[in-house]
Order: structure tokens, then C-alpha cells, then sequence
């Protein structure tokens, strides 16, 4: 109050008017604050692909908090199921890197294959699937034991990587042979491939299992496929108003906590699409930073953050509205991100 009794100070006329422009600002900051303050308690990790380093972002506070040094180049990057140890692609180091949650400190690293990029872990919190670009194979390693389990033929430059979640199946994409590559887990064996557009770069199941979607980056195209029969159930094009077709390039994918809505990253279109699963329109397009490569989402499901790769930051996004709340400074080239709760 004492602020709109200083700007009524000598305005005539003009003082209800600057009042209550001063109370509608007030009223915006304290929209802002509810948001911030209501948000999931926790953590994102994210992974700074050109600075060696991971960003770690209060959820609460939406500021980077600290900055810890790892390996050469990290991408990928996962949460243990218990919620302890973060597993960290460091491509160039060749390894995976085990941290504690609890401390932030580096533990042991584990055998990767040259250049992994992806992985997936189990639902037995146990076997780690992990794309190896270089080698064209699908490694998995037993994260207890530290050692390599198998090492599975696949296509040429292999990226994307994903499990089910019963477990029977581990999906690998790869980038030039354009294939989606479905192992039998139980026998870690490749029993199927499915063509797809040009450079498939992620596989994400829905959490009922039923469905697998995978990105293709260059065909700027989803591919939706039914697990129980492996066939395709439809392909999901984007348009995005005034951005040519070639800058379209669809990599990451997420979804909603209620299963309905698909969030696929559209790369140097600086865009994400939003997607209706069950009629697999896309039904808005969010703008957020520079080349968006992978989104985190909040368990309560109220914020998803972007990492945008050549903006070198990461935009929050408040899903309640479906828009942008703020861009958070990181490192150099964000590229992976993962939600830690807090302890």
C-alpha cells in the first residue's frame, strides 16, 4: 500500500488509474510466487553436453543451484528406481557414470561400449540397455555386478533406447538404417525390426505398455506402433506456422501423468508439440528455447522442462496452462534431463 500511496502523490485524476496498474503488478508477482512455491518438491539434473557438467535446478525455486563436474560429453541420463544413483552417459569417455543422489559425488562407473548415447534401465532396477552409436550394438550391463551381461548386433548408428514397462521387451533405433529394433529381454535376443522414418532418435512406451512411439528426426515424423503385434498404428506429421518443413525435427518425447497428452520436442524448430493420444492430434505448439532436445516432468505432473541445446538453457513450463513460465540459464549445449525427488 505504501507504494500506491506514493505514486498517488501529486496525479490528480490519474491516481485511481496508476492504483490499480500497481495492484494488477503486485497481483502478477503474487501469481508467480504461488506457482513457484507450489511446485513438486525436487530436482532436475541436467546434462551440458559441451561443458562436461550437470545443471541442477531447484523445482521449488526454478534457479540452478549447483553445477558438478563429470565425464566428456554426457547426454543421456536416468534415475535409479530406488531413487539413489544417477546413471550419466559420458559419450565421450566411452562409460556410464554412477552417481550418489545423496551426495552428488561420482561412485564407480560401469562398461558401456564405445560412445553410448541412450539407455534405458530395467524395471528390476538391475539390467542397463545402452545404445553404443560407434559399434552398432546394444550393450546391457548389470549395474550390481559391473559387468557387461550382452552385446546385441543392431543397426547402423544406434541412439534411441527404451524398456517396456513389464519388461519383456528393450527397443533400440537406429539412426541410418532407419530400423526400430525389438529385443526379447528374456533371451537378449533381436527378434524383430520395424522401419520408420529417416533418423529415429527416441523411443518412449506409454505407461500402460500398450503403445510405442518413436521419433524420427530427418522424416519429421512420430511412428505409433501396438506392441502386442509390433504393427504401426499411425504416423503423426507436424506443421509449424512460418518454420520451414526441414527445421521440424522431432527427437524427444514425454507424456502427461494422465496418459492423455503426448509432449514431443521438435528440435531447431523451437518447438513442442502437444499431442491428443487418442485421436494422435497435435492440438498446440509451445515456443521455448533454441534446438529443444529432451523434456523432465515433475511426478505430480504440474511442470516439464526443456533443454535447449543451442539457447544453452532450459524453458519450465507450467502444464496446468500449457505455457512457457521462465527460461533457466545452464550450461553449454543442455541436452538430457532427468526429475530427482527430494530427500
Amino acid at each position: 500500500m505504501r507504494l500506491i500511496k506514493a505514486m498517488s502523490k501529486g496525479v490528480g485524476k490519474a491516481a485511481p488509474k496508476l492504483a490499480f496498474t500497481a495492484l494488477m503488478a503486485l497481483g502478477a508477482v503474487s501469481l508467480q510466487t504461488s506457482f513457484v512455491t507450489s511446485a513438486h518438491a525436487g530436482k532436475i539434473y541436467v546434462t551440458n553436453e559441451k561443458d562436461d557438467t550437470l545443471s541442477v535446478i531447484d523445482t521449488k525455486t526454478l534457479e540452478v543451484i549447483k553445477t558438478i563436474p563429470v565425464g566428456d560429453r554426457p547426454r543421456g541420463i536416468t534415475l535409479s528406481k530406488d531413487g539413489k544413483h544417477l546413471f550419466i552417459c559420458a559419450s565421450d569417455s566411452d562409460t556410464v557414470q554412477v552417481m550418489d543422489v545423496a551426495t552428488d559425488k561420482i561412485l564407480h562407473e560401469l562398461p558401456s561400449g564405445l560412445d553410448p548415447e541412450q539407455f534405458a534401465l530395467h524395471p528390476n532396477n538391475r539390467l542397463l540397455f545402452i545404445a553404443n552409436e560407434d559399434d552398432a550394438i546394444t550393450t546391457v550391463v548389470d549395474t550390481q555386478k559391473k559387468t557387461v551381461v550382452a552385446q546385441i548386433d543392431v543397426g547402423i548408428e544406434p541412439e534411441g533406447m527404451a524398456v517396456s514397462p513389464d519388461g519383456k521387451w528393450a527397443i533400440t533405433t537406429s539412426e541410418t538404417t532407419n530400423f526400430v529394433h525389438w529385443i526379447n529381454v528374456e533371451k537378449l535376443v533381436l527378434e524383430h525390426n520395424s522401419l520408420v522414418d529417416q533418423r529415429p532418435r527416441h523411443a518412449e512406451f506409454t505407461k500402460d505398455g500398450k503403445r510405442l512411439w518413436v521419433s524420427a528426426e530427418i522424416g519429421g515424423t512420430v511412428s505409433v506402433f501396438n506392441v502386442a503385434d509390433k504393427s504401426e498404428v499411425t504416423k503423426i506429421n507436424f506443421e509449424v506456422a512460418g518454420i520451414a518443413k526441414d527445421r521440424v525435427q522431432p527427437v524427444g518425447i514425454r507424456f502427461s501423468k494422465d496418459g492423455k497428452l503426448a509432449f514431443v520436442a521438435l528440435g531447431p524448430s523451437n518447438r513442442v508439440a502437444v499431442v491428443d493420444t487418442e485421436t494422435f492430434k497435435v492440438t498446440k505448439y509451445l515456443l521455448v528455447g533454441r534446438r529443444v532436445w529432451h523434456m523432465a516432468m515433475t511426478p505430480d505432473g504440474k511442470q516439464m522442462y526443456t533443454t535447449n541445446g543451442v539457447s544453452g538453457d532450459v524453458s519450465v513450463v507450467d502444464l496446468s496452462t500449457l505455457k512457457v513460465v521462465k527460461s533457466i540459464k545452464v550450461g553449454r549445449y543442455p541436452w538430457g534431463a532427468v526429475y530427482v525427488p527430494s530427500k
